[in-house]
């Protein structure tokens, strides 16, 4: 089974995201900011990373960043609502910095749940 570690402080979000990955068949493990992001994919076999860009602790793009210094070949997708600025551009600089894909909130899971789908059972 792959396991998805998903990053956001929003714990309702975290909570559907979860509910629809799961009934695809995949673990998941869920953290609330990306410094906790980054211990659990220190303790645990990670598959794919979807994480927030915008949260207390450690945003996603310092996450991103962080991530990609220790693996290149780690697959993480980036989702953002905005924040101070349109939410446009916090995924494009999410995926120069190496998302593989973005997501604008509001998510439209069916996209995503494809996305994930051929990205991880190929």
């Amino acid at each position: 089974m792959k396991n998805i570690l998903i990053i956001d402080d929003d714990k309702s979000l975290r909570l559907l995201l979860k509910e629809k990955i799961e009934k695809q068949g995949y673990n998941i493990i869920e953290a609330s900011n990306g410094k906790e992001g980054i211990d659990l994919y220190h303790k645990n076999n990670i598959d794919l990373i979807i994480t927030d860009l915008i949260m207390p602790e450690k945003e996603g793009i310092e996450t991103i960043i962080e991530l990609r210094k220790e693996n290149s070949n780690i697959k993480i997708i980036a989702i953002s609502g905005g924040g101070y600025f349109n939410p446009e551009d916090y995924l494009e600089a999410a995926e120069g910095l190496g998302a593989i894909k973005t997501f604008m909130k509001p998510i439209k899971y069916d996209k995503l749940i494809d996305y994930i789908n051929n990205l991880l059972k190929k």
